[in-house]
C-alpha cells in the first residue's frame, strides 16, 4: 500500500499544491490543503481499486479543502506570493524588457486572482495544468460546458481588465 501511495499520489504532489495555491492565494494556506490532502487520500486507501483517475480524485479533495480553507477565512484571499515566480527572464537582455516583462505578469496574476472561485480554477487546469475539459469537469464536479463557459469568461476577463489597465497606464 506504501509503495503505491509512493507512485500513484505522491508524484501529483506539485499539481496539488499548484491548484491549492491558485485558490487560498497563500503559500502557507495551500502547504496546509496539500498536506491535508493527502491524509485524506491515505486514510481512503481501501477505495483506491474503485478509483478511476488517481490524479482527479486527489484534485476533487484538494479543490473542496481548499474551498474549505477560505470559507474559514472569510475569503479574505492575499496576492500571489511574489517569490514564487518561477519566471525565467534571463532571455531578455536588455534590464528594462525584463522589468516590463516581470510587470506584466504581476498584472495578469493579479487580475486572475480576482476572478470568481470557478474560473480562476478552470484557468488553472486548463492553460496552466493542461488538463481536458473532462478532467477539469470531473475535478470540479460540473459539465463540460460549464467547464468551457467558465475558461471562456475568464479569458475574456483577464483581457478586458489587462487592456482597461494598460491604456490607463499610457
Amino acid at each position: 500500500m506504501i509503495k503505491s501511495f509512493q507512485t500513484r499520489v505522491l508524484p501529483l504532489k506539485d499539481i496539488i499544491f499548484r491548484l491549492a495555491f491558485r485558490i487560498t492565494q497563500n503559500q502557507a494556506d495551500a502547504e496546509d490543503v496539500v498536506q491535508e490532502t493527502m491524509m485524506r487520500v491515505w486514510n481512503r486507501r481501501n477505495e483506491w481499486e474503485q478509483i478511476e483517475s488517481m490524479e482527479a480524485f486527489c484534485l476533487t479533495i484538494c479543490r473542496n479543502l481548499a474551498l474549505d480553507k477560505l470559507r474559514r477565512m472569510d475569503n479574505k484571499a492575499q496576492s500571489l506570493d511574489s517569490s514564487m515566480d518561477p519566471t525565467d527572464y534571463s532571455h531578455s537582455a536588455n534590464p528594462e524588457q525584463q522589468a516590463v516583462v516581470h510587470d506584466r505578469i504581476q498584472l495578469v496574476r493579479q487580475i486572475i486572482n480576482q476572478l470568481p472561485e470557478k474560473q480562476r480554477s478552470c484557468m488553472q487546469l486548463r492553460d496552466m495544468e493542461g488538463k481536458s475539459y473532462r478532467d477539469i469537469a470531473t475535478i470540479l464536479g460540473i459539465t463540460e460546458q460549464q467547464v468551457k463557459v467558465n475558461i471562456f469568461r475568464a479569458r475574456q476577463s483577464v483581457k478586458e481588465s489587462y487592456l482597461k489597465i494598460d491604456k490607463i497606464k499610457k
